[in-house]
């Protein structure tokens, strides 16, 4: 199913073709070049999918927060008594149009850690501005489990909710990952946000950060209706994989 959004894709703007898999090896890290070709253009989006889009969302996140609660209330529980420090975690994201806010997660990191990420540069496993380890040091007992199950960011709906997020949309990026992106990278916050996206349901950490942008601006330029509804449906079977959530 994968393969039919996002496989044998055109790359905006280039004329080449993006490979149907997404590459499985690790790039060097490099920093991420500015665009030597025009910038694509970024299309609005219609009134009506805008109403629709938006409505979906509330009644989506409504749902999923209510129906989620008992879940979520475990959940909680389980982070308080495995490690010290609050339940949740928040972190400054950067939004639509380039906005701030505060985007809410389960923590599963010793409180603290983020502190502590220029010890392990080294160990980054993602290219571009992102920082990604499959086996991070600093996890909790119990945030491993809930990186790859992706229960950490079931609080996220409180995000789409309250209109900061969309539950289709590019993920988005800390403040200081997202400083160091470049223009064409940066164009993803064209539009709001998303829990989900064509770089969920493609093996999220397993792809290399250009082909991440070019997926994200593949879906900005081609955004509809069915395009979500596809995205939503193919991300569940993606997050029961535990493919690449890390």
């Amino acid at each position: 199913m994968t393969r039919s959004i996002a496989g044998n894709m055109p790359t905006l703007d280039t004329g080449r073709w993006a490979s149907p898999d997404i590459a499985r090896t690790r790039r060097p890290r490099t920093e991420p070049a500015k665009s030597a070709v025009a910038l694509p253009v970024i299309p609005q989006d219609t009134h009506v999918y805008s109403i629709v889009k938006r409505a979906a969302d509330i009644v989506v996140a409504a749902t999923m927060l209510v129906l989620l609660a008992p879940l979520m209330g475990v959940v909680a529980i389980l982070v308080k008594l495995t490690s010290r420090g609050p339940v949740f975690f928040t972190q400054t994201r950067i939004g639509l149009d380039g906005r701030p806010f505060t985007m809410y997660k389960f923590r599963s990191m010793r409180q603290g850690a983020q502190n502590d990420q220029h010890f392990l540069l080294d160990l980054n496993e993602q290219d571009g501005p992102v920082f990604k380890i499959a086996n991070d040091p600093r996890l909790t007992p119990i945030g491993k489990f809930l990186r790859n199950s992706s229960l950490d960011e079931l609080p996220q709906f409180w995000n789409v909710l309250k209109g900061e997020m969309a539950i289709v949309g590019p993920r988005p990026l800390w403040q200081p990952e997202a400083e160091k992106a470049s223009d064409r990278a940066r164009l993803r916050t064209r539009v709001k946000p998303g829990l989900t996206c064509l770089w969920q349901i493609s093996g999220r950490s397993e792809v290399a950060y250009d082909e991440w942008v070019e997926l994200d601006l593949y879906y900005i330029q081609n955004r509809s209706l069915l395009l979500d509804l596809l995205i939503v449906v193919q991300t569940i079977p993606a997050v029961l994989s535990g493919r690449g959530a890390y």
